[in-house]
């Protein structure tokens, strides 16, 4: 039977990453990539202010479910997300990720997301590890089959992050991806 860990406590490094806990410090560099149309699109949330960033960064240090993504320079260019979902006897964690355009194409939000995973499978026991994204962001989708997650579901008209002038929603489709802990890795 699985048993699924109260935190995710994911601290690692890859051969040009280090992952690990977010600081109250932090601030500066989540506002730095955070504060681009591009890097939130996707998400349920706008760009923060700088202001915004401090508060940020001093929640996501007391919050396991958000890993900091540092190249080997140190310098913060995103985060992955881990947490728990459904009952924890499913031992089931969904993972998203956030990085800044400017480190798009390197390869970063794909290292970084196989050693969660890997930890995820290792470390917290997972059995099953699911995301979600929206179909337009081809970048995302791409990166989940990249590292061995397969696509189970499009659902229509699934989440809604905006509403129209009148307060009604405006939907968007959502990708369902995931990987279990008896699949191959890439």
């Amino acid at each position: 039977m699985h048993r699924r860990p109260a935190t995710v406590a994911i601290v690692t490094t890859t051969p040009r990453l280090t992952l690990r806990h977010f600081h109250p410090e932090d601030a500066e560099a989540i506002f730095a990539y955070l504060a681009h149309p591009a890097s939130v699109r996707f998400e349920p949330y706008g760009m923060p202010s700088r202001a915004d960033c401090d508060a940020i960064a001093a929640e996501r240090a007391n919050d396991d479910r958000f890993i900091a993504i540092c190249r080997e320079d140190g310098a913060l260019v995103g985060n992955v997300y881990l947490a728990p979902e459904g009952p924890p006897a499913w031992a089931t964690w969904q993972i998203g990720y956030v990085l800044g355009p400017e480190y798009w194409g390197h390869g970063y939000a794909s290292e970084a997301v196989r050693e969660v995973l890997r930890e995820a499978f290792e470390s917290l026991h997972a059995h099953r590890v699911i995301a979600r994204c929206n179909p337009v962001n081809v970048r995302s989708w791409r990166l989940l089959e990249r590292v061995g997650m397969r696509r189970e579901a499009h659902m229509l008209q699934a989440a809604s992050f905006a509403s129209h002038p009148d307060g009604t929603p405006i939907w968007h489709d959502s990708y369902h991806y995931a990987i279990l802990d008896s699949d191959p890795r890439p």
